[in-house]
């Protein structure tokens, strides 16, 4: 996921970069200035080049602000990119636990009833386990799944887990949704 995400260092530009720079360095001097303290250097600057010192400070002020939104917007979007990924992975591996522990306990049945002959049926609508068995057809695109395809994947996996009689309908519209869209 990292490997694919933007490197947020090839977004700054040079110039915000040099522009804090030259302002740092010009401060730093009016520090270091050997004809006095740096309050009188300042003092002794004029009102315009205060004013003109103060305006580029609040301009790059304002661009740092804009550019901190705009990479804290981005964190949040690969936060919660990963947290989905991460849930997906966590309901993929129960699930595929889940069915693992479903064949082997239908085989423990099946040797059973082999022994024994079974004269009553089962009053459920579904067999346990029914779901648990989908398939979940995947079409392999240029890229990995989108945020809102592992969402959906998500879904129906956590129905299956539970067996829930919804598998059908989200299954029919991950098909026609994702893979089929119109």
């Amino acid at each position: 996921m990292m490997q694919e995400s933007p490197d947020p260092e090839d977004d700054e530009t040079p110039i915000q970069s040099d522009r804090l720079s030259m302002l740092s360095q010009e401060i730093q001097t009016l520090k270091r200035s050997s004809t006095g303290s740096y309050e009188e250097r300042v003092k002794r600057l004029s009102v315009s080049e205060l004013n003109e010192i103060l305006e580029e400070i609040e301009t790059a002020i304002k661009e740092y602000s804009e550019e901190l939104v705009q990479q804290l917007a981005l964190r949040d979007e690969l936060e919660f990119e990963k947290e989905v990924k991460n849930s997906f992975i966590s309901v993929l591996i129960e699930v595929q636990n889940k069915q693992k522990e479903h064949k082997e306990t239908a085989k423990k049945k099946k040797k059973l009833k082999n022994g024994s002959s079974q004269n009553g049926k089962n009053e459920r609508s579904h067999m346990p386990g029914t779901y648990l068995t989908t398939v979940i057809p995947y079409e392999k695109k240029n890229g990995p799944p989108s945020v809102e395809d592992l969402q959906i994947l998500t879904k129906i996996l956590r129905a299956m887990k539970e067996d829930s009689e919804k598998v059908p309908s989200l299954l029919t519209d991950y098909i026609l949704k994702v893979l089929c869209p119109t």
